[in-house]
């Protein structure tokens, strides 16, 4: 397993080992057994949204191929917290990408993850097992993530996360 720039002596597997322990969930087969679950749903419900939300959505969700240069070094510094996806240039969109990882106060703290989707369930364990507060901007999504998908702590659910919660049980 690869250590995390930044953080010495953390491990992938450790990071899911300090989940289960505060937890008493599986992260990894959680995530995925419930996203195989809503993940058809998901896109959906997102596919419909319109507005400024949906295209807020669509421009988040838009693949970007971009060469891994000094701007792109520079959107990571920036970034709080976050996960990023580097294509090669020319990629297709269902081509796997360069590097995925994830960006924790504008520090590379893991990279090399293969997809959106481990580093998502990843991103969901660093929160956890280093104690971090979810962003304001990101509340609603990390709600979800850990109530809805990981069913912790899921009988307090805001208003928007109940509708979602709906929304996928149809």
């Amino acid at each position: 397993m690869k250590n995390l720039p930044g953080v010495p002596g953390v491990h992938l597997e450790k990071v899911s080992t300090e989940f289960k322990r505060i937890t008493t969930i599986h992260l990894q087969s959680k995530f995925f057994s419930e996203l195989d679950v809503h993940s058809a749903n998901l896109m959906k419900a997102y596919a419909k949204k319109g507005g400024v939300q949906g295209k807020q959505i669509k421009t988040i969700m838009a693949p970007i191929t971009k060469d891994v240069d000094e701007s792109t070094q520079m959107a990571i510094a920036e970034t709080v917290f976050g996960i990023f996806v580097i294509r090669q240039e020319g990629a297709e969109p269902g081509d796997d990408p360069a590097d995925v990882g994830i960006v924790l106060e504008g520090v590379e703290v893991m990279s090399e993850l293969g997809t959106v989707a481990f580093a998502v369930v990843m991103l969901l364990g660093l929160v956890y097992a280093l104690n971090l507060s979810y962003p304001q901007e990101l509340k609603y999504t990390f709600e979800v993530l850990q109530k809805s998908i990981m069913e912790l702590d899921a009988n307090k659910l805001s208003n928007k996360a109940q509708v979602l919660k709906t929304l996928l049980s149809r």
